[in-house]
């Protein structure tokens, strides 16, 4: 037991500040381009439904086949998913309704994305990439379930390499240098990672001594 502690903890320290790190730098970048949209009198709920929209075009780009085009507008769409929480801060305009609807169009902005690449793959009959798409979308899915679900009970786990910024680069990097099969696999791979690194961290936190809560 005290062996599994160290691989996990070995684990923390090598992705967790990586993934922190890319996710901050971001978010920072952000805030300057922020107080300028915010002058514009633009609200942050219609900029992430704005972002949204812009997703879901990049989703049918990808799904035509044109990846460097597509990998692109991925970063581009990123901007705007980045850009609605920094204008909400520099506006005051934080809510907690708008930070629900970011965080739900966050997930079907990525669903969309990889959807678009499931239909290219369909199209040109790719029956291992599209399993690792599919596994992909399982871990993205249980990183965000499992940290929703610990923050629900009053605990963290934002830990962790493979967050939606890590996620979404990879997606970009693997369609602009046609490397898309390699993006695949770190993200079947990682993101399930991922999500049992939560869940085992959530345990380590709780299984000395915890309430019973009923599922």
């Amino acid at each position: 037991m005290q062996r599994t502690h160290r691989l996990s903890y070995r684990l923390q320290n090598f992705a967790q500040p990586f993934g922190r790190y890319l996710s901050d730098r971001l978010h920072r970048l952000a805030e300057h381009p922020a107080r300028l949209v915010a002058k514009t009198g633009l609200s942050p709920n219609l900029l992430t439904i704005f972002g949204f929209m812009l997703n879901l075009g990049v989703a049918y780009v990808i799904s035509t086949g044109r990846f460097v085009l597509g990998g692109s507008l991925v970063l581009v769409a990123g901007v705007f998913d980045l850009l609605d929480g920094a204008l909400a801060r520099n506006t005051g305009r934080v809510t907690k309704f708008g930070a629900l609807l970011d965080s739900t169009l966050d997930r079907y902005s990525e669903a969309a994305l990889l959807f678009g690449l499931l239909v290219y793959l369909a199209r040109n009959d790719s029956t291992t990439e599209m399993v690792l798409l599919f596994a992909a979308i399982v871990g993205s899915m249980l990183i965000s379930y499992v940290r929703a679900r610990a923050e629900g009970l009053g605990l963290d786990a934002e830990v962790g390499l493979m967050r939606r910024t890590v996620r979404i680069c990879t997606l970009s990097v693997g369609l602009m240098t046609d490397l898309v099969s390699v993006a695949l696999w770190l993200l079947a791979v990682l993101t399930n990672l991922t999500a049992g690194q939560r869940l085992f961290y959530v345990w380590q936190k709780t299984h000395k001594g915890q309430n019973k809560i009923a599922s």
